[in-house]
């Protein structure tokens, strides 16, 4: 095996385990060692979005929007980084596109719908606001 890819095993290895932030470490390097693997990008988005740097999340996420345009994980991560940073329209494009891409997933959805229910003018009477 090579030694990208035991970088990104320990890198998935510590989310598994919950340590995000230890993840960053391996996952960034191998990240330089093969920038255009999409699966490195991925688990870095991840672990960038649970130790909330959000940013960072949305620049991996894009590019694995790039490397496949189609995937339906990189529109929802990309989602998740968008409305964590308050864009809440544009996540919610996102999470369309991830919802068509694969409409059995009820989480997508979801988002989909609580983006929705959340926006001004489309509160229900009497609930709080």
């Amino acid at each position: 095996m090579s030694d990208t890819y035991d970088l990104y095993q320990q890198g998935r290895a510590h989310l598994r385990k919950g340590r995000a932030a230890q993840a960053t470490v391996a996952l960034e390097k191998a990240k330089r060692r093969e920038p255009e693997k999409a699966s490195i990008r991925e688990a870095l988005g991840i672990a960038y979005l649970r130790i909330q740097r959000y940013a960072e999340a949305e620049q991996e996420f894009r590019k694995m929007l790039e490397l496949s345009p189609a995937d339906h994980y990189a529109h929802y991560g990309l989602g998740r980084a968008l409305e964590k940073q308050g864009r809440e329209t544009e996540a919610n494009g996102h999470y369309k596109l991830a919802s068509s891409l694969r409409p059995q997933n009820e989480h997508y959805a979801s988002r989909i719908l609580d983006l929705d229910r959340d926006r001004p003018g489309n509160r229900e009477p009497g609930d709080g606001s």
